[in-house]
């Protein structure tokens, strides 16, 4: 496969009657991920728990150009995945089908993450169990939408390079999920990377369910990069001693934005994905767009498997 520099707009499918949700689409990375597909001719709904936000991003993105594409707020709030269902239930009584899914919002790795009203970490919650329960809500009507003719449904999960940064020997259990690795900037960044690691595990188990049931959804996780977000540059002033210096040089390490987005909207709208499907199934993509090798943890069944298993026994605790 060659290697790509970048993606346009033409390298896209085109979207038109297509829906998509993008959560955590309001700012950064999402941001850019929703520009690119509602210029494309999809209806996209940008998932957030702010509504001015929300709508000032959509102001701007007007402002900006969205062609004939439509956009709108979806309330979603995260921090308690009974929100998260809410939101997917007040979806699915908006519109009769979803072609697209990304999850892109998360918690960052700045500390410190704490325990909820329910007893589970934040980052967690915020990074997978939420998403989860907002990605289950709203399955069937993904698989109802992919058995429509012409249609190319996916799930995106936005994961990160720093799952490389833990090795799990399982995630049975409540605890599993609450795993800390201490009050540090390496602790918060380890804590962080777990629950994306999470990330990419409901991937890998996601899709095997799918294929097992004959269904014709693309599930893929996409670690996007280094790039200037809100979330980046808090990670960079927490970095000890160097937080300043890299404040002013951050701009050389880190891409914009739109750049950020191109391998999230490579795999959640590039023809290629659909023309190679059993290649980008359950795949792992760094940028641009190129089909990387996870951790051996994250390439792990039993993990993906017990992850799964775990995550719908406390969704069910909590009568989610």
């Amino acid at each position: 496969m060659f290697s790509r520099k970048s993606i346009s707009e033409d390298d896209l499918a085109d979207l038109h009657g297509k829906v998509v949700i993008v959560t955590g689409g309001n700012t950064g990375i999402g941001y850019g991920t929703v520009q690119f597909l509602v210029r494309r001719g999809a209806k996209v709904y940008i998932a957030a728990r702010n509504e001015q936000k929300a709508l000032d991003a959509i102001k701007q993105l007007e402002t900006e150009g969205i062609e004939d594409g439509k956009l709108e707020w979806l309330k979603l709030d995260l921090s308690d995945p009974r929100l998260a269902k809410q939101a997917a239930k007040e979806f699915l009584e908006k519109e009769s089908r979803l072609d697209i899914l990304v999850n892109n919002a998360a918690i960052g790795a700045v500390g410190p993450f704490k325990l909820d009203k329910d007893g589970l970490r934040d980052v967690m919650v915020t990074n997978h169990i939420s998403h989860f329960a907002f990605t289950n809500t709203l399955l069937p009507m993904l698989k109802s939408t992919s058995q429509q003719d012409g249609s190319d449904v996916r799930i995106i999960n936005i994961t990160s390079v720093a799952h490389t940064r833990v090795e799990v020997s399982s995630f049975k259990g409540r605890d599993s999920l609450n795993k800390d690795f201490g009050d540090s900037f390496s602790g918060y960044l380890d804590t962080y990377g777990y629950s994306k690691l999470a990330n990419i595990l409901h991937i890998k188990e996601l899709q095997k369910r799918l294929d097992s049931d004959n269904v014709d959804i693309i599930c893929i996780a996409v670690h996007p990069g280094a790039v200037l977000t809100v979330g980046a540059k808090g990670f960079i002033a927490s970095v000890p001693f160097l937080g300043r210096l890299l404040q002013a040089i951050g701009f050389l390490f880190f891409k914009p934005w739109r750049e950020g987005a191109y391998t999230s909207v490579f795999a959640a709208a590039s023809e290629e994905v659909r023309q190679k499907k059993e290649l980008y199934k359950c795949a792992y993509l760094e940028p641009v767009a190129k089909i990387t090798e996870p951790s051996r943890s994250a390439t792990n069944d039993k993990l993906a498997t017990e992850l799964y298993e775990t995550t719908e026994e406390v969704l069910k605790e909590l009568g989610v």
